[in-house]
């Protein structure tokens, strides 16, 4: 696997070149010292994986990620000095098309690197939803029981590469006391979902917060998901989460919970499949579908990697494919008839 590396501190640069180089069949592919040098380098030869830096001089790293995936698209994961401190970048940069986030590793003595491991396991990942299958694994599978009590419309809502920023298109045209419930998933380690949530609050208008197990989808309300988990609604009508398939680098699993909604919920409000890597989501739409729900999908021109609205559509999943701004407010007027 051909790897770039992209930061403008030398000791840092060393540090994950150390990491990347210890893994057989890991090279380094070209190190950029800024965002401007790494699109230009990007442009000119294209690796499997770009390891960008937040913080540098010139361009930044979610700016230099939104225009590589503009011109040149490409894996790309942040890898900077404190995720934690730099939320508000983190997202702008996942809403680019940045896959996923890690801090960088430090050197220790003896040439040791802390936080190696981490940054492993992330590129690994990239790596298997980068796939031709999108690492697909088998589903469990929900036997249809509709539950007997009266249930509200809910809409459902999943995205992957570039979703951040799609997700809060949607949402932002649905008003306060929206009459529907609103479930999120979005291909995201549980680290970030607390401050994805908070992120999400300040561009809608809606209440935002982490989806519990036990709990009721409410009206009015958006849950996203909260751990590595998947979320799943039950026969009951209220929510859980399930470790299995455990094997998907796709976690929260998209598929998983259309899946649940088409067998458990009977009243539907719309299924919504936004831009991302991959195909997750796609089969879980065709099901919502048949199931009689309204089924949505961005289109090619706003998406950032139009992977999984791309095989919802050639799927017949996907009754209308438009603009996540456009999804919403046709969510909406749906809903008000």
């Amino acid at each position: 696997m051909r790897i770039a590396i992209v930061d403008d501190r030398l000791l840092a640069v060393e540090a994950v070149r150390r990491v990347v180089t210890g893994v057989p069949g890991y090279q380094i592919a070209w190190v950029a010292r800024d965002g401007e040098e790494a699109v230009r380098r990007a442009t000119a030869d294209r690796p499997d994986v770009i390891l960008m830096d937040l913080i540098m001089p010139g361009l930044n790293g979610a700016e230099a990620t939104r225009r590589i995936m503009a011109t040149n698209p490409c894996p790309i994961l942040i890898v900077t000095a404190t995720v934690s401190g730099n939320y508000g970048l983190v997202y702008e940069a996942l809403g680019a098309g940045a896959v996923d986030a890690v801090n960088t590793p430090v050197l220790g003595g003896a040439g040791a690197a802390y936080g190696a491991d981490a940054l492993l396991a992330k590129i690994a990942q990239v790596a298997r939803k980068a796939r031709p299958d999108g690492g697909a694994r088998a589903r469990p599978s929900f036997p249809c029981t509709k539950p007997a009590q009266s249930l509200p419309p809910l809409v459902a809502i999943g995205a992957s590469t570039g979703g951040p920023q799609a997700i809060a298109s949607v949402l932002a045209q649905f008003p306060p006391g929206f009459p529907a419930a609103v479930l999120v998933v979005q291909h995201l380690t549980a680290e970030f979902s607390s401050g994805f949530a908070e992120w999400l609050g300040q561009k809608t208008r809606l209440p935002i917060r982490l989806a519990r197990a036990g709990e009721p989808p409410q009206p009015g309300t958006a849950l996203v998901t909260g751990k590595d988990d998947h979320l799943v609604v039950t026969p009951d009508g209220t929510l859980t989460y399930t470790a299995h398939p455990t094997d998907t680098p796709f976690r929260p699993n998209v598929d998983v919970l259309f899946d649940s909604l088409a067998a458990h919920w009977p009243a539907p409000g719309a299924g919504v499949l936004l831009t991302g890597m991959g195909r997750d989501g796609a089969e879980g739409l065709l099901k919502l579908r048949r199931a009689g729900w309204p089924t949505f999908a961005q289109d090619r021109e706003s998406s950032v990697v139009f992977g999984m609205p791309d095989a919802a559509a050639k799927l017949g999943a996907a009754v209308h494919v438009m603009p996540p701004d456009q999804i919403g407010r046709m969510v909406l007027a749906r809903l008000r008839r």
